[in-house]
């Protein structure tokens, strides 16, 4: 797995994740719509820990300038 996220997008997605996360668990999002975007941010920071997105590869992105 070659890195495709760069710090940027590493950061915004770990405060979008704990953003769902403090609303999920705060009971503002509930039912359906809270489970799946709890899902979400599981995802936001596992991607954002390995620096890694699988939908960037079949696109041809890459947000990490440094990274090959």
């Amino acid at each position: 797995m070659t890195r495709n996220m760069g710090t940027f997008d590493r950061l915004l997605r770990t405060i979008v994740a704990l953003v769902i996360g403090y609303l999920w668990w705060t009971g503002t999002i509930s039912g359906g719509l809270g489970v799946g975007l709890a899902i979400l941010a599981v995802v936001l920071l596992l991607t954002s820990a390995i620096s890694f997105c699988p939908l960037y590869r079949p696109l041809g992105l890459s947000t990490c300038g440094h990274c090959k």
